[in-house]
């Protein structure tokens, strides 16, 4: 599966499970919601639209068991999971220009000084348009802007 792929949806809601659950746990709710709206399954009063709508739902049940019944596939989704929670609701402390930061030939890394003497740092490869930095040694953190 490509990268995109797997975290496009968040597979676990739509198991109606969590990232703590066991495989055999995913394995229960994975049975369950296939059953329910597996197409097979649906009785003849089902309108067209309730019915195109459960497939749907029974497409999507099936894919997030793929991702999450592989163990590979379900390390790598965590991982983007957890990075995706990170990149988000940081309260940020500051704004500073990519400029105002000083750049490090040895490291290749641009750096700032925090007011507690920690460092904010970025690499080259995180230089993009905006980035949140947070500090090495306190919690406080910077939105680094490429531009004034």
């Amino acid at each position: 599966m490509t990268r995109n792929v797997i975290s496009q949806k968040d597979w676990y809601s739509i198991l109606e499970a969590s990232p703590s659950d066991e495989l055999q746990d995913l394995k229960q709710k994975y049975q369950r919601l296939a059953l329910l709206y597996h197409p097979d399954k649906q009785g003849p009063n089902v309108t067209a639209t309730l019915a195109e709508d459960r497939l749907h739902r029974f497409i999507e049940v099936d894919r997030a068991w793929k991702v999450l019944s592989n163990e590979e596939t379900k390390r790598e989704y965590d991982l983007q999971l957890r990075a995706s929670e990170l990149n988000q609701s940081w309260p940020v402390d500051a704004s500073v220009c990519l400029a105002d930061m000083t750049w490090d030939e040895d490291n290749e890394v641009y750096s700032y000084g925090c007011r507690c003497g920690g460092e904010f740092s970025l690499g080259r490869e995180e230089e993009a348009e905006e980035a949140i930095v947070c500090c090495d040694t306190c919690s406080l953190s910077i939105e680094v802007k490429r531009t004034t």
